[in-house]
């Protein structure tokens, strides 16, 4: 398994889990989204501009478009404060503000685990630790 291209695919899945995550409301439900996102400490939507980045990020560094070593340290400390953002909103969060299913916070973090995963594999596969 060649993990110079593998390691930042699982960078890219995760921050398109996170966006779908963070999608999946707007999916089932049709009021009170806003404010299910707005009720914690933190917005969780700030963790998606950062999936978003970390995207091209990501890819640009699988490519060759950018140097990999930067594009795996970007990735990780992208994937670092992607969970510490899900991590902050999903402790502090009410989960009655709109009719989600209870553990949509902690799948939402448990996918955005995947980005640091994915940066630090690739910054172990280019032998920078």
């Amino acid at each position: 398994m060649d993990g110079l291209r593998v390691a930042p695919l699982v960078g890219i899945l995760g921050c398109v889990g996170v966006l779908g995550a963070l999608a999946y409301p707007y999916a089932v439900s049709d009021v009170g989204v806003g404010a299910y996102y707005g009720s914690g400490l933190v917005t969780p939507l700030a963790a998606g501009l950062l999936a978003t980045v970390g995207v091209i990020v990501f890819a640009a560094g699988r490519e060759g478009r950018t140097d990999p070593s930067f594009a795996a340290g970007a990735g990780l400390v992208f994937g670092v404060f992607i969970v510490s953002i899900l991590l902050v909103w999903g402790l502090t969060a009410r989960v009655d503000a709109v009719e989600v299913s209870q553990y949509h916070r902690w799948v939402t973090v448990a996918v955005g685990l995947l980005v640091p995963i994915g940066g630090l594999w690739f910054a172990g596969a280019l032998d920078l630790f």
